[in-house]
């Protein structure tokens, strides 16, 4: 199992990986939800063109350091970030309750 952390999260968040240019490309489309998050890497932008719900988008550095983010409602077409060279998604709300902000490192472990 993979999960991810930060300064601020007391419990692990489960996270699934994206790691091939297929599943970066399928990402989250047609999911009904997400448990926990999804880590897409590499990558610096994201859309959301046929999603059935909103997300919440964090993009990350070459460090996992937090650079921005993002929610995007269904239907949009996110802009590159020159410096991001990951991406992770969940949905809308939870990075917040998850302390996931600008400046905020993303430390992801597997068990």
């Amino acid at each position: 199992m993979t999960t991810f952390t930060t300064e601020e999260t007391s419990e692990p968040v489960p996270l699934e990986l994206a790691t091939t240019a297929r599943a970066r490309r399928r990402g989250l489309l047609g999911r009904p939800g997400i448990e926990g998050a999804l880590l897409l890497t590499p990558a610096n932008s994201v859309h959301t063109l046929g999603m059935r719900f909103a997300i919440d988008v964090a993009y990350l550095d070459r460090s996992s350091r937090v650079l921005a983010v993002r929610t995007m409602r269904p239907g949009r077409l996110g802009l590159p970030r020159p410096r991001a060279r990951q991406v992770l998604e969940a949905e809308a709300g939870a990075m917040e309750r998850w302390g996931v902000r600008r400046g905020a490192r993303i430390t992801v472990q597997h068990t």
